[in-house]
Protein backbone atom coordinates (compact mmCIF):
# COMPACT_ATOMS: atom_id res chain seq x y z
CA UNK A 1 0.00 0.00 0.00
CA UNK A 2 1.07 3.53 -0.67
CA UNK A 3 1.60 6.01 2.14
CA UNK A 4 -1.61 8.08 2.30
CA UNK A 5 -1.41 11.70 1.23
CA UNK A 6 -3.02 13.76 3.98
CA UNK A 7 -3.14 16.96 1.95
CA UNK A 8 -6.39 18.84 2.29
CA UNK A 9 -7.92 18.47 -0.18
CA UNK A 10 -6.29 15.43 -1.77
CA UNK A 11 -4.48 16.99 -4.73
CA UNK A 12 -2.61 14.26 -6.62
CA UNK A 13 -4.77 13.30 -9.62
CA UNK A 14 -3.83 14.74 -13.02
CA UNK A 15 -5.21 14.05 -16.50
CA UNK A 16 -5.36 15.49 -20.00
CA UNK A 17 -8.47 15.94 -22.17
CA UNK A 18 -8.06 13.30 -24.87
CA UNK A 19 -9.12 13.77 -28.52
CA UNK A 20 -11.73 11.00 -28.26
CA UNK A 21 -13.38 12.87 -25.36
CA UNK A 22 -14.38 15.81 -27.60
CA UNK A 23 -17.95 16.18 -28.87
CA UNK A 24 -19.37 18.09 -31.84
CA UNK A 25 -19.43 21.28 -29.76
CA UNK A 26 -15.64 21.21 -29.64
CA UNK A 27 -15.37 20.60 -25.91
CA UNK A 28 -15.26 17.59 -23.59
CA UNK A 29 -18.41 15.49 -23.80
CA UNK A 30 -20.45 15.17 -20.59
CA UNK A 31 -19.81 11.43 -20.29
CA UNK A 32 -16.05 11.85 -20.34
CA UNK A 33 -16.16 14.19 -17.35
CA UNK A 34 -17.49 11.14 -15.48
CA UNK A 35 -14.66 8.99 -16.91
CA UNK A 36 -12.07 11.52 -15.72
CA UNK A 37 -13.72 11.71 -12.30
CA UNK A 38 -13.86 7.90 -12.09
CA UNK A 39 -10.08 7.78 -12.52
CA UNK A 40 -9.81 10.30 -9.66
CA UNK A 41 -11.95 7.96 -7.55
CA UNK A 42 -9.39 5.22 -8.29
CA UNK A 43 -6.72 7.59 -6.96
CA UNK A 44 -8.77 8.18 -3.80
CA UNK A 45 -9.32 4.44 -3.24
CA UNK A 46 -5.57 3.82 -3.51
CA UNK A 47 -5.11 6.22 -0.59
CA UNK A 48 -6.95 3.88 1.77
CA UNK A 49 -5.81 0.58 0.26
CA UNK A 50 -8.94 -0.30 -1.72
CA UNK A 51 -7.69 0.22 -5.26
CA UNK A 52 -7.63 -2.28 -8.13
CA UNK A 53 -5.57 -4.79 -6.13
CA UNK A 54 -8.29 -4.89 -3.46
CA UNK A 55 -10.67 -6.46 -5.98
CA UNK A 56 -8.03 -8.43 -7.89
CA UNK A 57 -6.99 -10.14 -4.66
CA UNK A 58 -10.68 -10.78 -3.82
CA UNK A 59 -10.55 -8.79 -0.60
CA UNK A 60 -13.53 -6.63 -1.51
CA UNK A 61 -14.91 -4.14 -4.00
CA UNK A 62 -16.22 -0.60 -4.04
CA UNK A 63 -19.45 0.48 -5.74
CA UNK A 64 -20.65 4.04 -6.38
CA UNK A 65 -24.21 4.35 -5.08
CA UNK A 66 -24.98 7.86 -6.27
CA UNK A 67 -23.30 10.61 -8.24
CA UNK A 68 -24.01 14.23 -9.13
CA UNK A 69 -22.02 16.22 -11.69
CA UNK A 70 -21.95 19.97 -12.23
CA UNK A 71 -20.54 21.41 -15.43
CA UNK A 72 -19.15 24.82 -14.57
CA UNK A 73 -16.87 25.73 -17.48
CA UNK A 74 -15.79 23.89 -20.60
CA UNK A 75 -12.46 22.23 -21.23
CA UNK A 76 -11.10 21.37 -24.65
CA UNK A 77 -8.80 18.85 -26.30
CA UNK A 78 -5.34 18.79 -24.80
CA UNK A 79 -6.28 20.81 -21.72
CA UNK A 80 -4.46 19.66 -18.58
CA UNK A 81 -6.71 18.75 -15.66
CA UNK A 82 -6.11 18.82 -11.92
CA UNK A 83 -8.74 16.94 -9.93
CA UNK A 84 -8.88 17.42 -6.17
CA UNK A 85 -10.89 15.30 -3.75
CA UNK A 86 -12.49 16.19 -0.43
CA UNK A 87 -14.07 13.69 1.92
CA UNK A 88 -17.30 15.20 3.22
CA UNK A 89 -18.43 12.36 5.49
CA UNK A 90 -17.98 8.64 6.11
CA UNK A 91 -19.32 5.78 8.17
CA UNK A 92 -18.53 2.09 8.64
CA UNK A 93 -19.43 1.23 5.02
CA UNK A 94 -19.58 4.45 2.99
CA UNK A 95 -17.64 7.55 1.98
CA UNK A 96 -19.33 10.75 0.80
CA UNK A 97 -16.88 12.87 -1.16
CA UNK A 98 -16.58 15.47 -3.89
CA UNK A 99 -14.11 15.89 -6.73
CA UNK A 100 -13.34 19.30 -8.20
CA UNK A 101 -11.93 19.43 -11.74
CA UNK A 102 -9.74 22.45 -12.42
CA UNK A 103 -7.96 23.52 -15.56
CA UNK A 104 -4.43 22.70 -14.42
CA UNK A 105 -2.72 25.77 -15.85
CA UNK A 106 -5.49 28.40 -15.93
CA UNK A 107 -6.87 27.35 -12.54
CA UNK A 108 -10.60 27.74 -13.19
CA UNK A 109 -13.17 25.25 -11.89
CA UNK A 110 -14.46 23.18 -14.81
CA UNK A 111 -16.73 20.67 -13.04
CA UNK A 112 -17.53 18.88 -9.81
CA UNK A 113 -18.57 15.31 -9.05
CA UNK A 114 -20.17 14.45 -5.70
CA UNK A 115 -20.39 10.75 -4.91
CA UNK A 116 -21.36 8.14 -2.35
CA UNK A 117 -19.02 5.13 -2.40
CA UNK A 118 -19.75 1.87 -0.57
CA UNK A 119 -17.51 -1.01 0.43
CA UNK A 120 -18.71 -4.37 -0.92
CA UNK A 121 -17.94 -7.89 0.27
CA UNK A 122 -16.31 -9.73 -2.62
CA UNK A 123 -18.15 -13.03 -2.12
CA UNK A 124 -21.66 -11.81 -1.32
CA UNK A 125 -21.61 -8.61 -3.41
CA UNK A 126 -23.38 -6.94 -0.50
CA UNK A 127 -22.36 -3.95 1.59
CA UNK A 128 -19.81 -4.63 4.30
CA UNK A 129 -17.81 -2.57 6.79
CA UNK A 130 -14.49 -1.22 5.57
CA UNK A 131 -11.60 -3.45 6.58
CA UNK A 132 -9.65 -2.12 9.57
CA UNK A 133 -6.67 -1.09 7.44
CA UNK A 134 -8.95 0.98 5.19
CA UNK A 135 -11.01 2.52 7.98
CA UNK A 136 -7.88 3.68 9.77
CA UNK A 137 -6.73 5.48 6.62
CA UNK A 138 -10.21 6.83 5.80
CA UNK A 139 -10.42 8.35 9.28
CA UNK A 140 -7.03 10.02 8.84
CA UNK A 141 -8.03 11.43 5.44
CA UNK A 142 -11.41 12.60 6.77
CA UNK A 143 -9.74 14.28 9.75
CA UNK A 144 -7.36 16.10 7.41
CA UNK A 145 -10.32 17.31 5.32
CA UNK A 146 -12.59 18.19 8.26
CA UNK A 147 -11.46 21.81 8.41
CA UNK A 148 -12.06 22.50 4.72
CA UNK A 149 -15.04 24.64 3.72
CA UNK A 150 -17.87 22.64 2.15
CA UNK A 151 -17.96 23.30 -1.62
CA UNK A 152 -21.11 25.13 -2.70
CA UNK A 153 -21.81 22.35 -5.22
CA UNK A 154 -22.04 19.72 -2.46
CA UNK A 155 -25.55 18.62 -1.56
CA UNK A 156 -27.23 20.41 -4.44
CA UNK A 157 -30.59 19.29 -5.73
CA UNK A 158 -31.48 19.36 -9.38
CA UNK A 159 -34.62 21.26 -10.34
CA UNK A 160 -36.02 24.33 -12.01
CA UNK A 161 -36.19 27.24 -9.58
CA UNK A 162 -39.63 28.89 -9.68
CA UNK A 163 -40.22 32.46 -8.57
Amino acid sequence: MIEPNLGAPLDVHRATVLPEWIDWNGHMNVGFYVVAFDKATDTLCQQFGCGWEYTRDKLGMTFVLEAHVTYDREVKEGDPLRITTQILDHDAKRIHYIHEMHHATEGYLAATNELMLMNIDYETRRSAPWPDFAMERIEKLAAAHAGLPRPKQAGRLIGIKRK
